[in-house]
């Protein structure tokens, strides 16, 4: 059975709710299991909480090296002046071991995320996310423009070809993702699925 992980972080929900998203694209693919995880929080709590971080979220914490368990990974992360956030960052600075042994070699990786403006550093966030990706030699894959609302003039939405994102906006324009972006997550997390299961059952072909 081919095995798909989403793991996120997540202040304030936006990321966490993409994330199940996500898992519901896996899902519509038969004879698949997903989980969705999460890592932990850095920020001290009280800090946390008096920045009305989302605490009580139900995904389980990751272990790093939980990932060499699964086929493919999806990871969802908000954006950090155009980068991953640091408790990803702090993640990811864990899984030497995998390194060392190739342990993600092969796999498929994808990855979605969110920002407060439209220009907000989406696309490097995940860009730059993929050099990680590479240097664990997993396979890269995107959003194609077979979703055809990554197009779409009728709203403001976040999506590009690297991967779903959601624009959460400030203020009082603060919102979580819309209809759309859950959409987009959705259709991301079945079309990594696909390519994941096509590529279990080829080496088993071998």
């Amino acid at each position: 059975m081919t095995s798909i992980l989403v793991v996120y972080y997540s202040s304030y929900g936006h990321i966490e709710q993409m994330a199940y998203a996500q898992a519901e694209g896996v899902a519509k693919v038969p004879g698949v299991k997903v989980d969705v995880k999460r890592v932990a929080e850095l920020v001290p709590e009280d800090l946390a909480r008096s920045s009305g971080f989302k605490l009580d979220q139900r995904a389980p914490i990751a272990e790093p090296e939980e990932l060499e368990n699964y086929d493919g990974i999806i990871f969802g992360t908000p954006t950090r002046f155009g980068n991953m956030a640091a408790q990803m960052r702090n993640f990811w600075d864990q899984t030497g071991g995998l390194w060392l042994k190739h342990a993600l070699v092969g796999k498929v990786g994808s990855v979605f995320t969110c920002t407060a403006s439209q220009h907000g550093g989406q696309e490097t966030t995940i860009t730059s996310f993929h050099t990680t990706l590479l240097h664990f030699g997993m396979v890269i894959v995107g959003l194609p423009y077979t979703y055809k609302d990554l197009s779409t003039m009728r709203e403001v939405t976040g999506g590009t070809p690297y991967g779903a994102s959601s624009i959460t906006g400030a203020g009082a324009e603060f919102r979580f993702p819309s209809p759309l972006e859950l959409d987009m997550c959705k259709y991301q997390g079945e079309h990594v699925t696909r390519i994941t299961r096509d590529l279990v059952a080829g080496r088993a072909v071998k």
